[in-house]
């Protein structure tokens, strides 16, 4: 059979079962005591081996079975869930990642995993007994179906342990002659070990067979002890479930491309049903959903040429088809767009293994809280953050957490704490990533970036104290004293600041010396099609995204201030800058009326007025990669075509506020 059909489900699938074991082992490490976690560990390592056994990828399902062993000891409280053992399970996991990973690069799978199986196998060192042997055999949907079709037809299931002496040379020849006895007598229809390993002696000196057969108990058990070498054998029914009470087995394929919710017991079967259907789903290839965009992104520009030109022949019934066109492709959009949503949960997922690798490694003791995992943001978008929040998150457990010594004598729990929070807020997603750690300490930031360079004297005597912080986004700025495996290369903050920016959005630090510091990311919910306002300056046309502006406003000369040059106003109490983007753009032929139209623009918590010659309206647009990023204080980061034909430029409201 051709399993590359199953490849893709494959790989999806062992990431997910991979991260559930991280994310379980995370939780059983702050709880020994509750099997609970273990028990789920074992049934995402059991899948894995199963799948990976299946596909081919033998390092990955040797290295499975192993940790498999290792679970089995510890929820059978044979072994105590120690450091080395949680540490073992995790490097193991660790190499599973990387062999899965491989995988979906087209590789072969294989991996050098043999010290990770000794070190398994010497946790598991005790030789397991007859006794534990019996019970460590597994019966999974498909045994079972069989069991209960031959127990119907009369046939009766036995588990038979075979215990050999120890002092046994020929092992594989003595199990090879019971099987031989077995098989006169019945059928074979699993072993543990399994037949191959039995024929090549990987096995103590116990095995266990189920049997079906017609023979008594008795004259089994006679019929084995008649091989020379067996020292004892044990023989017990084997409980049938009733096909009614057997759960359906779902093949691998299904199970990724369907998921049910069960209703509750409760409800009648009808009910049950319904509730089932409507909670199916597929998987579909991402390069699908993209295709699917580009093509609607098509169809936005093309309406907005056809309502353009629907205006301009005032005819009724064309009005109202296009009116109607535009409320149903106003509905796709959003499903769409909801489509291609995806919860920060698959870039928070990874790190709090990070974190507890980090903070291993530097000596500290660190919890880290993640809140609002189900929060949601465009793919793309989710694409991109991962790596700036790993360097934040790098450098709040070496920068930030101080080390535990150092807490307690600065009166702190010697636990540290960094807190990773994601939410909504308008058209906008924010994810804050706080600690309660040692705080920036402004003189040092200062004398760093005037020993770099990065600022004069002069300057240096009026910065802010956000201004002050927002140097250490400079390339090349560290504080570190020495160079580490974690920080200390000047590389990563400036990185962050980057990514965030070139995404349209922003990122803000705000500090507390000796309590804490908090960075505060800005993000657009979707990087494809947004609402703006268009207004007009002389002859050319921009694009004002509705997700920056607050109000629109018609102000009178006489209301305009002077402030240090800068033109102001009063608006609602506080005074705000004006910014004439017909001076800022040098636009031609630019005339000033007899008032100001001005655009209140908001970035967090300050705010903006945009001078413009008019407004043209409010209008759906599509973010085409005909931008590009202006030298100065303003940013154009896109252009979208309209419905006349003309481009019109998008203006990055966040890079002109200061």
């Amino acid at each position: 059979m051709d399993m590359n059909q199953y490849l893709e489900v494959f790989i999806e699938e062992s990431r997910e079962h991979l991260q559930n074991v991280n994310d379980q082992l995370m939780r059983f490490e702050k709880n020994t005591d509750d099997l609970g976690y273990v028990n789920e560990i074992f049934r995402s390592a059991h899948t894995l081996k199963g799948m990976s056994a299946t596909m081919g990828f033998d390092d990955l399902a040797q290295l499975t079975h192993k940790m498999e062993n290792v679970l089995e000891a510890v929820r059978n409280h044979q072994i105590d869930a120690h450091t080395e053992v949680l540490d073992a399970l995790f490097q193991s996991v660790d190499a599973l990642e990387i062999i899965v990973q491989s995988i979906s690069e087209g590789g072969d799978g294989q991996l050098d995993v043999k010290f990770l199986v000794q070190k398994l196998q010497r946790i598991v060192a005790e030789e397991p007994s007859a006794e534990h042997a019996a019970s460590s055999i597994e019966y999974d949907e498909f045994v079972q179906t069989l069991l209960s079709q031959t127990a119907d037809q009369g046939f009766n299931t036995f588990e038979i342990t075979v215990q050999l002496e120890r002092t046994c040379l020929l092992k594989a020849a003595r199990a090879y002659m019971v099987f031989d006895v077995l098989e006169q007598a019945g059928d074979v229809i699993k072993s543990a070990p399994t037949v191959q390993d039995i024929e090549q002696e990987k096995f103590e000196s116990s095995f266990i067979v189920i049997l079906v057969t017609t023979e008594s108990q008795e004259k089994l058990h006679a019929s084995i002890m008649e091989v020379s070498e067996v020292e004892s054998v044990k023989i017990a029914a084997v409980p049938i479930k009733k096909e009614a009470e057997t759960e359906e087995p779902v093949s691998q394929e299904a199970a990724a491309m369907q998921e049910v919710t069960v209703s509750a017991p409760s409800k009648p079967p009808v009910e049950e049903k319904r509730q089932a259907s409507n909670n199916k789903t597929i998987r579909v290839n991402i390069d699908r959903l993209d295709s699917l965009m580009n093509l609607f992104e098509e169809l936005v520009i093309d309406r907005g040429r056809l309502e353009q030109i629907s205006k301009e022949l005032n005819n009724s019934e064309l009005d109202e088809t296009v009116e109607r066109m535009s409320r149903i492709s106003g509905d796709l959009q959003t499903i769409i767009l909801n489509m291609r949503m995806v919860p920060v949960e698959t870039v928070f997922n990874r790190f709090p293994r990070m974190v507890r690798q980090l903070s291993k490694d530097l000596g500290k003791q660190i919890e880290l809280q993640i809140v609002g995992a189900d929060t949601e943001l465009d793919r793309t978008v989710i694409d991109e953050i991962g790596d700036p929040l790993v360097h934040l998150l790098r450098n709040a457990v070496d920068h930030g957490i101080e080390m535990p010594q150092v807490r307690l004598k600065n009166g702190k729990n010697e636990k540290g704490t960094i807190r990773l929070k994601a939410y909504h807020s308008g058209n906008h997603v924010f994810i804050d990533l706080e600690d309660d750690g040692a705080g920036i300490n402004r003189e040092k930031i200062l004398q760093k970036a005037l020993n770099r360079g990065i600022i004069d004297g002069k300057t240096a005597e009026t910065l802010t104290d956000k201004q002050v912080y927002e140097l250490i986004f400079a390339s090349g700025f560290s504080t570190a004293e020495q160079i580490s495996d974690v920080s200390g290369r000047g590389v990563g903050l400036d990185v962050v600041k980057n990514t965030i920016e070139s995404l349209g959005g922003s990122v803000t630090i705000d500090s507390n010396e000796g309590y804490g510091s908090r960075f505060s990311i800005q993000l657009p919910l979707t990087l494809s099609i947004i609402s703006a306002l268009l207004v007009q300056m002389s002859e050319e046309r921009y694009a004002l995204p509705l997700s920056s502006i607050i109000e629109t406003a018609i102000v009178q000369p006489k209301e305009v201030m002077h402030v240090h040059g800068q033109k102001v106003i009063d608006f609602r109490g506080a005074i705000i800058p004006l910014i004439d983007l017909k001076e800022l753009f040098t636009v031609p032929n630019s005339v000033q009326g007899d008032h100001y139209s001005v655009v209140i623009v908001k970035k967090g918590e300050k705010t903006a007025g945009l001078i413009v010659d008019s407004f043209i309206g409010q209008q759906e647009i599509v973010l085409k990669s005909l931008g590009h990023y202006l030298p100065g204080v303003f940013a154009i980061s896109g252009a979208t075509i309209l419905g006349d034909g003309q481009v019109a430029l998008i203006i990055d409201c966040n890079a002109l506020i200061k």
